[in-house]
């Protein structure tokens, strides 16, 4: 076992591993992951908490379940604040009751950032005072600079965004907190302020972010442009109005689009078409190569074109049917 502050490395049974509710859902293909781990073992450890709790590595741990081990490498963080790993634990069993709300999400977000900033900033504060010596010596708590997890605020706040949400997506979720900057934002009016607050409001019942986020926004620069022109009238209601409006028309196009996109997707083509197809497809297996294809293929590629094969099959058998009935 190699030791560092804030960290060490050793060997943890899969079992022991708790890995919360945030990841009881599907971890999609496996396969290259467990390819590769076979190959080349866990390149990467597990990174968990000193109660055993998963901070990162999911997806890791699930391959090296379906392949069998027993035990894996793993990271464990004793640096973590107390407090980080009290809200991991709450996050976790707010989701085995109930699935968390979007803007629900934000504010447990909210935390996480700030107290993973803070563990970062701890961090790299004892790296500065614990550097490399001139004699190629480390101090204590230099190896802490190693660890596998990120540092910059972007990487923070998506291994924020991970913990809460179980992906790494947190455009949203910054969405909902500056609406709530904007709403207690003394030095903007009452009227722009009331309407983060009334879009907020829509969120915690259920509405959509991005287009309140837009209104917010919209009321935001016709409140600044008013600051820098003062002689001009801005009336931050008939903006917010303006830009549901816009937010709506853009709306009702996507759905226009998606649904003229479904009508081709499902419309039949023409007979035309049909013998074009196959006139094109006439001896396309001279131009594949068996063994390689037999050797290279990947599985999920061959499973799609034995569906296709069946497909054509049934239809071609439908289609003689058809014109055997059919008069002469």
């Amino acid at each position: 076992m190699s030791e560092s502050r804030g960290r060490a490395e050793l060997q943890r049974s899969i079992e022991s591993i708790q890995v919360g509710a945030r990841h009881r859902r599907d971890p999609g293909d496996l396969d290259q992951l467990k390819k590769s781990l076979e190959r080349f073992g866990l390149l990467q450890p597990i990174t968990i908490t000193t109660d055993g709790f998963l901070i990162c590595g999911f997806r890791r741990l699930e391959a090296a379940r379906q392949l069998g081990w027993s035990n894996v490498r793993v990271w464990v963080r004793s640096g973590l604040s107390d407090e980080l790993t009290l809200l991991l634990a709450e996050r976790d069993d707010n989701l085995t009751h109930k699935p968390l709300t979007t803007y629900e999400a934000a504010q447990l977000y909210k935390e996480m950032v700030a107290l993973l900033e803070e563990d970062a900033a701890r961090r790299q504060e004892a790296t500065q005072f614990n550097g490399p010596r001139g004699d190629g010596d480390t101090q204590d708590g230099a190896a802490d600079s190693a660890a596998p997890c990120p540092r910059g605020h972007g990487d923070g706040r998506r291994r924020a965004a991970e913990m809460v949400t179980g992906s790494a997506s947190y455009t949203r979720l910054n969405q909902i907190l500056a609406m709530e900057r904007v709403a207690a934002d003394r030095d903007l009016s009452a009227g722009v302020r009331q309407v983060a607050a009334d879009e907020l409001e829509r969120i915690r019942n259920g509405g959509p972010v991005d287009p309140g986020y837009q209104r917010v926004r919209a009321v935001v620069e016709a409140a600044e442009r008013r600051m820098d022109s003062p002689d001009v009238d801005v009336d931050a209601e008939a903006d917010a109005k303006r830009a549901r409006d816009d937010a709506d028309r853009l709306r009702r196009m996507r759905e226009n689009r998606a649904r003229r996109a479904a009508a081709a997707a499902n419309a039949k083509r023409s007979v035309k078409s049909f013998a074009m197809v196959w006139r094109e497809m006439d001896g396309w297996s001279k131009h594949y190569d068996v063994h390689q294809v037999a050797t290279e293929l990947s599985a999920e590629d061959w499973a799609t074109f034995n569906q296709v094969l069946e497909e054509t099959t049934t239809f071609a058998r439908t289609v003689e049917a058809e014109r055997a009935l059919a008069p002469a």
